[in-house]
């Protein structure tokens, strides 16, 4: 077997792995898909300055594929709350762009650091169980929900996430129920992956270490074999998910994310 076709076999198990986790623990992918990929993109010998920038880049990238076909599928229930998308609209753009260029001005290292940070913080909020409880409607000022949408853009992209751990509570917040926080989330992650992930191209293009398939901080083989499989693998995870106890998955989950939080800081 050639490498490239071990390496499109290791992608392929990832986007499994990747889809089958996301159904499994409702979680966006990123969280699974970012350590994975450092992972391959170290073992395929690719250098430690571009293998975190990668990562998040083409996890990003994938975002706004699987972000369109959950929006949809929210859309077409009418769970979105679009003035609350349009109010954070502009926040979502500027900071999913902000959170790329203070990336670029990290290094591979310190980077890789503050994404294991951020990962063991989802991990206790995992196992304490921590669910935002939706609060009566309030009239949130336009600058309010702008300043929360940079923030969320930008942290999301920064980590190469989706937007639903920062936006869903904000929603809620406002005054969403938990089904229109979720789906109006899984719009925010639309623009935040998009502008994130045409930023990260932008920003890595002609890097002379970047592999010959990537272009700028996105690795175009992953990408494409990622969404293939995690699209369809997701249907999976959400069948086992309701096989097995609640605090069973929620416990295994934290206990994955401790891991790979430690993972990032002790390496």
């Amino acid at each position: 077997m050639s490498a490239l076709a071990v390496t499109l076999l290791g992608y392929w198990l990832l986007g499994a792995v990747a889809g089958t986790m996301a159904g499994l623990f409702g979680v966006g992918g990123g969280l699974i898909i970012v350590p994975a990929l450092v992972a391959v993109f170290t073992f395929q010998g690719l250098s430690p300055d571009v293998v975190m920038h990668l990562a998040i880049g083409t996890s990003l990238a994938t975002i706004v594929v699987t972000g369109i076909s959950s929006a949809l599928g929210h859309w077409r229930r009418g769970s979105i709350h679009f003035p609350w998308f349009v109010a954070l609209l502009p926040g979502l753009m500027a900071g999913a762009i902000m959170g790329v260029l203070v990336a670029g001005q990290l290094t591979g290292s310190l980077l890789g650091m503050l994404f294991g940070l951020f990962v063991l913080s989802m991990a206790v909020k995992m196992a304490l169980g921590f669910t935002p409880t939706p609060n009566q409607a309030v009239n949130t000022p336009a600058y309010a929900m702008v300043l929360a949408g940079s923030v969320i853009g930008g942290v999301s992209a920064l980590f190469g996430i989706g937007g639903g751990t920062l936006a869903v509570p904000w929603l809620s917040r406002c005054g969403a129920s938990l089904t229109q926080a979720v789906a109006t989330s899984a719009a925010c992650g639309v623009p935040i992956a998009l502008f994130g992930a045409a930023t990260f191209i932008w920003m890595g293009w002609g890097h002379p270490q970047l592999p010959s398939w990537a272009t700028g901080y996105v690795m175009w083989p992953a990408f494409i074999t990622i969404v293939m499989t995690s699209i369809p693998f997701a249907r999976v995870g959400v069948r086992l998910a309701h096989r097995l106890p609640s605090h069973v998955l929620r416990w295994a989950f934290a206990a994955l994310l401790t891991v790979v939080g430690l993972k990032f800081l002790l390496s």
